[in-house]
């Protein structure tokens, strides 16, 4: 009897991997009907990671969107699946207990199937509410495994995890190689051990095109006992997506698998749509070169997931780079051969910092991280000289156990910041917040929503659900639409300018060659005081400055992340003003 192998297709994670949004609810409703009638599909991974911020961002409520979304998947008897990241929830950075457990209550009430539940550090005390949660909320618990390739991520090191999950209770084992790096034999050996010592758990394997492994990798993980593959399709399919289903299903079908039937007529109907999409305004936010598949990727090992910011940072820190190295006398740098830099400033900083799989949030800590080294050393400092509040967290324990050993002068750095590392389970440092909320929307007079699904939404997406409420959120999404299709429609602006708050830093560093700039670590809204006995403006030009002091803060997604100066001198000129938009890698000031 031929083995039985089904399809999900991720259709939230190929616009993820492909740009900046996701389609709005009535495109959704839109193109359900003809996935559902393509008939190759068990599974449809609907919703999670980020694709309810996303939906804040553009001034559309997500709980609608979801419910909408997965109906006429529920009708049709295909599971919905949606993506969370244990202690990270939907978002970036720690969700407490009670927020946590409230999301699944909200998702299987709004009609999602299967929480597919990651930690990126596979830190397996975080997945263990998660898979409690879930189960308890009536949904299909899937544990993920996040899948990199090191001498530390071995068939051994995954099977300790497995067990603690299936211990917890865990349905089914997902393998989440979300940069396409895991090796297919390695991954096929790993398969083959979890099959053999719990025949009963489903096993799902997920991997992006990237650097080419995956489709290897798929054939390997069947082989070996694997029941379901995420697919995608076209014109999304391949470059850092992931591979298309009729290549897969053709190879799986000549290699004598029980494989569904593809309506092609249907395939064709919801690959226009998509195409129809991207012509209305996706398209607009996507990188060209998130549709290429790159072997530099074997090497850094960076997800698929987050090529669209990754290449957003790039484009904001480039004109800061070559403004340095051109005034030190060096050669500036193309925008290649800065991705090419990038990735191998990945793949140095990343056993620096104890191997965390390159995964949502992680594989972004890592990229701030090099990226700020690049700038750090295009200025003459070393490396290491800013590292982010988020990026701390995880060196120092906060967000879980790292897999692999800090190097020796990252475990210095901390002391000598007095940072002190945590062991214990990283669940404790966030109490329960959402007597917090129910309070504040009492008092605004705001509605809890269809089983406290607002309530939840505004408990996880704290700042997008109030731009969302108040109607900022919309009109900044339509300010930048409005950019960038102006940008489309003239081809000799292509190129990115600077940002209107720091188009007068070519003017400046002119004015001052001797001086040093101060770069924004992370992107964010600038405060350039905290304090309500200061006012909110630039310090005086001429105030003096020593090496380390603060300079200013910036307010990102996480809360308030202090700017420090690098160099000791005065304040000769300001680049950014209160209250303006920075890139990572933005000029904000200069000091000389």
């Amino acid at each position: 009897m031929k083995k039985k192998v089904e399809f999900c297709l991720v259709y939230r994670d190929m616009w993820q991997s492909s740009g900046k949004y996701v389609p709005r609810v009535d495109q959704l409703k839109e193109i359900a009907p003809v996935i559902v009638k393509m008939g190759c599909f068990s599974r449809v991974e609907t919703n999670g990671g980020a694709f309810e911020q996303v939906n804040l961002l553009y001034g559309e409520n997500p709980n609608k969107a979801v419910r909408e979304w997965v109906k006429p998947f529920n009708e049709a008897g295909i599971k919905t699946m949606m993506l969370e990241r244990a202690l990270n929830g939907l978002r970036m950075f720690p969700v407490p207990a009670d927020v946590r457990r409230l999301m699944f209550k909200v998702k299987k009430a709004q009609g999602v199937d299967i929480a597919r539940s990651f930690c990126g550090l596979n830190d397996h005390r975080n997945l263990e509410l998660s898979v409690k949660y879930a189960k308890e909320a009536g949904m299909i618990s899937q544990a993920a495994l996040s899948i990199t390739y090191s001498p530390i991520h071995t068939v051994e090191y995954y099977m300790s995890v497995v067990d603690m999950l299936v211990e917890y209770g865990a349905d089914e084992i997902g393998l989440k190689d979300m940069a396409g790096v895991g090796r297919p034999v390695m991954l096929g050996q790993l398969v083959k051990c979890i099959k053999e010592k719990y025949p009963h758990i489903i096993v799902q394997y997920h991997g992006h095109s990237g650097p080419g492994f995956s489709v290897a990798s798929m054939l390997e993980v069947v082989k070996n006992g694997c029941d379901i593959l995420d697919v995608a399709m076209e014109p999304l399919s391949w470059g850092k997506v992931h591979p298309d289903v009729i290549t897969i299903q053709a190879m799986l079908k000549d290699a004598g698998y029980d494989v569904p039937e593809i309506d092609m007529n249907a395939y064709m109907e919801a690959r226009a749509l998509t195409q129809k999409f991207m012509d209305d305004f996706l398209g607009y936010f996507m990188d060209p070169k998130n549709k290429i598949m790159t072997s530099l990727l074997v090497g850094c090992g960076l997800p698929g997931g987050m090529m669209g910011s990754m290449m957003a940072d790039l484009k904001g820190a480039h004109n800061g780079i070559n403004m340095f190295l051109k005034n030190s006398g060096k050669k500036e740098l193309s925008e290649d051969e800065l991705l090419v830099q990038l990735f191998d400033e990945v793949s140095y900083v990343w056993p620096k910092v104890g191997n965390p799989p390159l995964v949502t949030p992680f594989s972004q800590y890592v990229k701030n991280i090099s990226l700020m080294n690049i700038l750090q050393m295009a200025q003459g400092k070393p490396r290491f000289s800013q590292i982010d509040k988020n990026a701390w967290d995880m060196i120092l324990g906060r967000t879980g156990k790292l897999p692999g050993t800090l190097a020796p002068e990252i475990v210095k750095l901390a002391e000598d910041n007095n940072f002190e590392f945590y062991t214990g389970n990283p669940q404790d440092n966030y109490p329960d917040e959402l007597p917090k909320y129910r309070k504040e929307m009492e008092e605004l007079g705001w509605e809890f929503g269809e089983d406290d699904e607002e309530l939840f939404e505004f408990a996880m997406h704290d700042r997008q659900y109030r731009d969302y409420k108040s109607g900022a959120a919309k009109q900044k999404f339509e300010a930048e639409f409005e950019k960038v299709k102006q940008a489309a429609a003239q081809p000799q602006a292509a190129a990115p300018a600077p940002q209107a708050p720091l188009s007068k830093t070519d003017e400046l560093m002119k004015r001052f060659p001797n001086a040093h700039p101060v770069v924004a670590p992370v992107s964010g809204q600038l405060i350039w005081e905290l304090s309500v006995d200061e006012p909110s403006m630039a310090k005086p030009l001429g105030t003096k400055i020593e090496e380390g002091d603060i300079v200013c803060f910036i307010s990102a997604y996480y809360g308030q992340e202090e700017v420090k100066s690098l160099f000791s001198g005065k304040l000769c000129a300001v680049a950014a003003e209160q209250g303006a938009i920075v890139r990572k890698g933005d000029i904000i000031a200069l000091i000389e």
